[in-house]
């Protein structure tokens, strides 16, 4: 497997593009993407289990009910959630795809991102449409860009793999950045490849993976109305499409998990103000069950969060999160270090403190990166977590977001 460039036009047929249309204030700012496939794909989604969700999603799984997508449209500025007529916006820039693309509307994937109850108008849309379509070409940045609401840095990936000696390419761009505690997968991800894969077999692979993957990163706490994670797999690579279980399945899941991993990076590091990613790997669980829990609870700490980006080692408010996470676990067996490229430092041993360096602590807290290592002593479970530190600057954006 190999790390490239292309983001989601990486893959064989895919073609993508971003432009300002007017939904958001901002002209600097791209507010329209289109992603679309030269066939029919295979596609599968997951999407937020908040009762309160977007239009969008309530469209897009109308749409995806046979199997198949062959176009992404998505807008940010304006969530398109709890308006009276907002499936039928949805619906209607779906329509706007085919009119201008000839691509059948319900063979559309729309999604959202933005203020939440804002009425959305197709205008800017439909005026911004003919543009998009004539601008698609084989680079993601501008998609990328055009997704993006609070984000600092666009969010895109790709890798090669092989399947049955072809070689196959799958990529992604996705955005998020707050409002992020996912209970199935989290914020916008668009994956495309050009594998051949049965509809079935590829949402059993997304269904499995976000478990692992996006379901475990939180940035803040709150699961947002739009969260979706839609695959295209439109089989152009010529591979014998998967049908079952077997060796090749296991190489698209592993291709997968590589995407969607290195995306969970990138989002947690970009959460809303924070200057630190945090990756809280746990092990020695009784069952991956209980590691999930336990690694979900510290990187939501609040009182944790604080101190890494204070760079403080306050290991204590780890077995505090620990303690009240839920999960079967014997404090007296619990190990905790902190670690990155500045180094490692052991500052709990069997659930009692160790002595060490607050100096040296210092250093390795000042990184960017910071590997929170816990170890409970009872088992083989193992899961990892990905998180930000809480900053001044989470306040500042989030206090006059809508505004």
């Amino acid at each position: 497997m190999k790390k490239i460039t292309g983001g989601v036009c990486a893959a064989q047929g895919f073609k993508a593009n971003g432009v300002h249309c007017g939904i958001r204030k901002n002209k600097t700012k791209r507010d329209l993407s289109l992603i679309v496939s030269d066939v029919r794909a295979a596609a599968a989604c997951v999407y937020t289990q908040n009762l309160v969700k977007g239009a969008p999603i309530l469209v897009t799984k109308k749409h995806v009910a046979d199997g198949y997508a062959q176009a992404i449209v998505c807008n940010s500025g304006n969530a398109n959630t709890c308006n009276a007529d907002g499936v039928e916006i949805a619906e209607g820039m779906c329509s706007l795809v085919e009119k201008y693309t000839g691509i059948l509307a319900n063979d559309v994937v729309v999604a959202s991102t933005g203020v939440i109850g804002q009425p959305l108008s197709l205008e800017p849309i439909a005026g911004g449409m003919e543009s998009l379509v004539k601008g698609l070409g084989e680079n993601s940045d501008f998609a990328a860009q055009g997704i993006m609401t609070t984000d600092t840095v666009e969010k895109q990936v790709a890798y090669t793999f092989e399947l049955g000696g072809k070689e196959c390419r799958i990529g992604a761009i996705g955005k998020g950045v707050g409002m992020i505690n996912p209970n199935m997968a989290t914020m916008l991800i668009f994956v495309t490849t050009d594998a051949a894969i049965s509809p079935e077999m590829l949402q059993k692979a997304l269904s499995a993976d976000v478990k692992d993957s996006f379901n475990m990163v939180s940035v803040d706490g709150d699961t947002s109305t739009n969260d979706m994670v839609c695959v295209l797999a439109n089989g152009l690579a010529g591979n014998d499409r998967i049908e079952e279980n077997g060796k090749d399945f296991t190489s698209f899941r592993k291709a997968l998990s590589k995407v969607t991993t290195n995306l969970c990076r990138k989002i947690a590091k970009d959460g809303e103000g924070a200057t630190k990613l945090l990756e809280c790997k746990v092990t020695g669980a009784k069952s991956k069950k209980a590691a999930k829990i336990v690694a979900k609870s510290v990187i939501q700490s609040s009182l944790f969060k604080a101190a890494m980006f204070g760079a403080d080692a306050n290991w204590g408010r780890v077995l505090c999160a620990v303690g009240y996470s839920g999960a079967d676990v014997d404090i007296g067996r619990v190990d905790v270090s902190f670690k990155s490229k500045a180094g490692v430092v052991e500052v709990c041993k069997d659930g009692s403190g160790i002595p060490f360096s607050e100096e040296e602590a210092k250093k390795v807290l000042s990184a960017d990166e910071i590997e929170v290592l816990i170890s409970l002593g009872d088992g083989s479970g193992r899961a990892t977590a990905w998180g930000c530190d809480l900053t001044y600057d989470y306040v500042k954006i989030n206090g006059d977001y809508r505004t």
